[in-house]
C-alpha cells in the first residue's frame, strides 16, 4: 500500500519503529510506541489522550503500545494507556478505550466498540459489530462472533461494574448478549442470539432466552482420536500457532 503522506501528524515524542507506514489524515499522539514493520492506515487516531486532556494543563499522556506487524484500518481510535501485542490486526472504525491491554495476534473486527480497562489474550478473533464494557476478561483463543453485546451493570445505572470472564478456546455466537459477572469456561460455546444469565461449565453448549445447557462436550473428544465438530481447533487453522502442524502436535510442543 503507498500513503501520499497528506495531512499526517506524529508528536515528537512518540517512537515509530522501522518500516512503520502512517496513511493520510492519522494522528500519534505523545508517548506512542509502534513497533517495526506495522501500518496504520487513513484517517487514525493512536494514543487518543484521556478525558482530562481537556480539561487539566498539566495533562501527561500515558504510554501506549502498539506491537510489531500489526495493521491498523482506516478510522480507528485507539485511547493512550493501552498496551497491544504484535502482529495485532482490525477492521475499520474500531475503537479502543483507555488502559485495555490485548495479547499478540489477536483480531479486532469492523465497527466493534471495546471499553476501558477490557483484557483480551492472545489469538483472540472478535468479528464485526461487538460491545466489550470494562472489567471484560477474554482469555487466549477466545471467538467472539459479529454483533455479540457483554455487559457489566446489573442495576443500571450504577458504580459497581462486574464484567463476563471468559475462558480458552470458548466461542461466543453471532448476536448473544452476556449479563454482567458471568463466567464462561474453557472450550464452552455460546449459541447465537443466546442471552446469557448464569455461569457457563467448561465443556458445555448452550442456547436459548434465557440460554439453557443442550449439550455436554466431553473433553475426551478433544484429541486426534476423538476429535468432534465441536473441538474447533481441528479443522480451524488459518492464523492459529498449530497451523501445518496440528492441534495435538503444537499442543506437545508448548505443553499445554
Amino acid at each position: 500500500m503507498i500513503f501520499n503522506g497528506r495531512n499526517v501528524w506524529v508528536s515528537e515524542k512518540a517512537k515509530l519503529g522501522k518500516n512503520v507506514r502512517i496513511g493520510d489524515n492519522t494522528s500519534i499522539y505523545d508517548n506512542v510506541i509502534i513497533g517495526d514493520d506495522s501500518i496504520i492506515s487513513n484517517n487514525c487516531v493512536i494514543g487518543e489522550p484521556q478525558a482530562k486532556y481537556y480539561s487539566d494543563n498539566s495533562y501527561l499522556n500515558k504510554a501506549t503500545a502498539i506491537g510489531s506487524h500489526s495493521l491498523i484500518r482506516s478510522h480507528s481510535i485507539i485511547y493512550s494507556g493501552t498496551t497491544i501485542g504484535s502482529h495485532f490486526n482490525t477492521g475499520h472504525r474500531i475503537t479502543i478505550r483507555e488502559n485495555t491491554v490485548i495479547g499478540h495476534h489477536s483480531r479486532v473486527g469492523t465497527d466493534t466498540d471495546i471499553q476501558d480497562g477490557v483484557i483480551i489474550g492472545n489469538y483472540c478473533w472478535l468479528h464485526s459489530g461487538i460491545f466489550i464494557p470494562l472489567g471484560v476478561v477474554l482469555e487466549d483463543f477466545v471467538f467472539v462472533y459479529p454483533h455479540v453485546v457483554f455487559t457489566n451493570d446489573k442495576n443500571p445505572p450504577s458504580s459497581t461494574l462486574s464484567g463476563a470472564h471468559v475462558g480458552k478456546y470458548a466461542q461466543i455466537g453471532a448476536a448473544a448478549t452476556l449479563m454482567p459477572g458471568i463466567e464462561i469456561g474453557e472450550n464452552a460455546m455460546i449459541g447465537a442470539g443466546s442471552v446469557v444469565t448464569k455461569n457457563v461449565a467448561p465443556f458445555t453448549l448452550v442456547a436459548g432466552n434465557p440460554a439453557v445447557v443442550l449439550k455436554k462436550l466431553h473433553p475426551e473428544n478433544y484429541s486426534e482420536n476423538g476429535s468432534s465438530s465441536n473441538a474447533w481447533m481441528y479443522h480451524f487453522e488459518r492464523g492459529m500457532p498449530w497451523e501445518g502442524i496440528g492441534f495435538d502436535n503444537w499442543k506437545r510442543g508448548n505443553k499445554e
